[in-house]
C-alpha cells in the first residue's frame, strides 16, 4: 500500500457498529476480493472488498473476517484468517501480513492463517444458530463474474445446509451511508489530492495536447501523493467527446476552441474523491460557453444548497430538475411554454440533463446506501449536474463532493477552483 496507516480505531468502531445490528447467536463471514485475471499468465491489481476493508483495514488478498460476537470462547469473538506467507511468496510477490501487523492494523487480537479456516468455522458452526453471509447488493451493479464471496456462499451453504442465513448488505448499506470523522478526514485528503492534479493540468492543457497527455499529467501527480490512481476510470472528454457520459477512450486531440470535460479524482487509502471540471482547451470560453458553464454552476450552487439534513433524495432530484429547467430556458435549449405542457414522468429537461445530480460517496465512487433514506449528518454526496449539447459539440459538468452536517453543506472540494475566472485565470497565468 501507498497510503499511510490508518488507525486501527476506525475499523474497531467499524466493528462495534456492525455486531450490535446482528441477531443473538449469529456470526458473519467476509471474503477479500480476489485477483483478478487478465489473459495467459496475467493479473489485475489488486482492490480489496470494501465491505472486509471497513470492518478490518486488511488490504490483502485471500483474507477472512469472522464476527461471532456472542462466541463462548472470547477469543473467536473476532478472528482474522490470512495467507500464510513463505520464501517463495515473499521472492516472488513480497511483503505479506504478519500476524503482529494485523493486529495492529485492525485491533483484532485473533489472528490465524487461512489453512486453519475449515477447522476454526466447523467449531464455531456447531456454536451457533445463524449465519450472515455477504453478497454485492449495490444497486448499479452489474456482476458477470463469480466472486470469490460468492463461490464462498455457495460453498457454505451446502457444506451446512440447515443453518439460518441472512444478509449482511442491508446491515452494511446503513452503516457505510454514514461517514465517520475519521474517514471524512481520509475522504477529504483523496480531494486534496484530486486538487493537486488539477492545478498541474491547468497549467498544462493548450491546443494540440492529447486526452491521454492529459491523464498522464494527473496519473503522476495522484500516485506521488501516496494515492494508488484514479478512484474510478479518468473520463477527459473534449469537444463532442463531452457529450458521452462514461466517455473513457481519452485518445482525441484538443483543439482550439474547445472545451474539455474532466471527470478525474484520487483515491487514497481506498477511499474515493469524485470532481468533474470543465476547462477551455485555449484558456478562455467563449460567450456561448460561459453562458453555459454559468447556468450549469447556479444549478451546482443551487443543489449543494439542497444537500441538507431532512431532504430526500427523490425531492431533491426534483427540485435539482426544476433549477435545471429555469437554467435551459435562459439558454433557449426549451421554451417555457413547452415546459409549462410537459409530462411531469418525462420532463423536458432530460435531453440535456439526463443523469442523476447526486450519489452516495466513500470507500466506492457510487458508495452502498439506500436511496430512500433521508439525508442525515455524516452522509457525503457528490453533487454533479451538466448540460450536455450534441448539435454545439459541449458538454458541461460541474461536481464537488458534498458532506452534510447539522449546520449545512460542507464542500470538501471548496479550495479546488470552480469559477470561469479563476480557471481562466490560472490557466493564463
Amino acid at each position: 500500500m501507498k497510503y499511510m496507516p490508518v488507525s486501527s480505531r476506525l475499523f474497531i468502531e467499524n466493528r462495534k457498529r456492525f455486531v450490535k445490528k446482528l441477531k443473538t447467536n449469529s456470526l458473519a463471514i467476509f471474503n477479500s476480493n480476489d485477483i483478478m485475471p487478465t489473459s495467459a499468465d496475467g493479473t489485475m491489481a489488486f482492490i480489496q472488498n470494501t465491505d472486509l476493508f471497513y470492518l478490518s483495514g486488511i488490504d490483502q488478498e485471500e483474507s477472512i473476517l469472522l464476527l461471532f460476537p456472542d462466541a463462548p470462547n472470547p477469543i473467536h469473538r473476532e478472528i482474522l484468517f490470512l495467507k500464510e506467507t513463505n520464501e517463495h511468496i515473499a521472492i516472488w510477490e513480497g511483503h505479506k501480513y504478519t500476524k503482529a501487523e494485523a493486529i495492529a492494523t485492525s485491533g483484532i487480537q485473533t489472528v490465524y492463517w487461512l489453512s486453519m479456516f475449515p477447522v476454526i468455522l466447523n467449531t464455531l458452526m456447531g456454536e451457533t444458530e445463524k449465519v450472515y453471509l455477504n453478497t454485492n447488493e449495490h444497486s448499479r451493479a452489474v456482476v458477470e463474474v463469480e466472486t470469490r464471496e460468492a463461490r464462498f456462499v455457495k460453498w457454505c451453504k451446502e457444506k451446512y445446509p440447515l443453518h439460518s442465513y441472512r444478509r449482511s448488505a442491508p446491515i452494511m448499506q446503513e452503516l457505510r451511508a454514514i461517514k465517520s470523522k475519521a474517514e471524512v478526514d481520509l475522504i477529504q485528503h483523496a480531494c486534496n489530492i484530486t486538487e493537486k492534479g488539477f492545478r498541474r493540468v491547468l497549467k498544462f492543457v493548450k491546443p494540440g495536447v492529447w486526452e491521454y497527455e492529459i491523464e498522464a499529467e494527473l496519473i503522476h501527480e495522484f500516485i506521488r501523493n501516496r494515492s494508488r490512481g484514479f478512484a474510478y476510470g479518468p473520463i477527459i472528454a473534449s469537444g463532442a467527446n463531452a457529450c458521452v457520459l462514461h466517455y473513457t477512450q481519452n485518445n482525441q486531440q484538443c483543439k482550439d476552441g474547445d472545451v474539455i470535460l474532466l471527470d478525474v479524482a484520487a483515491e487514497y487509502g481506498n477511499y474515493a474523491s469524485d470532481l468533474t471540471r470543465c476547462v477551455p482547451v485555449n484558456g478562455t470560453f467563449t460567450k456561448r460557453q460561459r453562458a453555459v458553464y454559468d447556468s450549469v454552476l447556479r444549478v451546482m450552487k443551487g443543489a449543494t444548497a439542497l444537500l441538507k439534513t431532512g431532504n430526500k433524495l427523490e425531492t431533491y432530484h426534483a427540485e435539482v430538475g426544476e433549477l435545471m429547467e429555469e437554467e435551459l430556458i435562459k439558454l433557449k435549449l426549451l421554451k417555457l411554454a413547452d415546459v409549462r405542457k410537459q409530462d411531469p414522468a418525462n420532463p423536458l429537461y432530460k435531453k440535456y440533463f439526463m443523469h442523476g445530480t447526486s450519489h452516495y460517496l466513500g470507500l466506492d465512487v457510487h458508495d452502498v446506501g439506500s436511496r430512500h433514506r433521508t439525508f442525515e449528518e455524516g452522509m457525503v454526496y457528490t453533487c454533479e449536474p451538466g448540460i450536455y449539447i450534441p448539435a454545439e459539440n459541449l458538454g458541461i459538468r460541474l461536481e464537488n463532493d458534498i458532506l452534510i452536517t447539522g449546520r449545512g453543506p460542507v464542500d470538501l472540494m471548496q479550495k479546488i477552483p470552480l469559477e470561469a475566472e479563476a480557471i481562466e485565470e490560472l490557466m493564463h497565468s
